[in-house]
């Protein structure tokens, strides 16, 4: 089944690609850009450089990623990622895209966050995901997608999944940028130090209530 998902997600790359205009990544220069370890990243605004290796030096291992066969450490929201990008797979790198595979236990969920600078696109390998967005009108556009299934989650807008199956669930997702970014709600609201009477006035909560929240999306606070 998982060799079944790679044959789509290669395809859906290809229709993210269609027109390179589209993308948040600048286009490439070159055929690609294998990492090259003896250098340093270049950091800009949104985006890490990693300077490539002679053409001549790349192999057929950079362009091959094995690391996705088993799913990553568990939250406790039941939730499980593998983010992939060129960091640990140099193939990928100046190619605009990144992935990741997402495994949720019964119940568990991918809370609402979203990714500033790429469009996602989901495929489920196994289980029932409860997947939506949210559009900038608040428009709710969700449904329960199955194994074989894709959905896609609009470039910034607020998306989210939950396993409503009888059996853990497992995604794998590709995104139109090496660098999607990711803006986690209730981490970015409760976590990032905004002003507390400002949460009290926006929410409708109380000091407590805003110091039960904080200390729960922020380790660092301590009231």
């Amino acid at each position: 089944m998982v060799e079944k998902s790679w044959v789509l997600i290669v395809l859906v790359v290809f229709i993210m690609h269609g027109d390179e205009s589209l993308a948040s990544d600048p286009d490439p220069i070159q055929d690609f850009c294998i990492p090259n370890p003896k250098f340093g990243a270049i950091k800009t605004a949104h985006l890490s450089i990693l300077p490539c290796k002679n053409s001549s030096e790349a192999t057929t291992d950079d362009f091959v990623f094995t690391g996705l066969k088993s799913s990553g450490n568990f939250t406790d929201t039941g939730l499980a990622t593998f983010p992939v990008n060129p960091t640990i797979f140099p193939g990928i790198n100046t190619l605009g895209i990144s992935f990741v595979r997402a495994d949720l236990k019964v119940g568990g969920i991918n809370p609402p966050h979203f990714h500033p600078r790429a469009t996602e696109i989901a495929y489920v390998v196994q289980g029932s995901v409860y997947s939506g967005f949210v559009d900038s009108n608040n428009r709710v556009f969700s449904r329960v997608i199955e194994q074989g299934e894709v959905m896609v989650f609009p470039k910034g807008l607020l998306h989210f999944q939950m396993n409503v199956g009888e059996k853990p669930a497992t995604m794998f997702a590709c995104l139109n940028s090496q660098n999607p970014g990711l803006q986690k709600i209730p981490s970015a609201i409760f976590g990032s130090g905004i002003n507390e009477e400002l949460l009290e006035k926006a929410f409708g909560l109380n000091h407590k209530q805003i110091g039960t929240m904080r200390r729960r999306f922020d380790p660092k606070t301590v009231n």
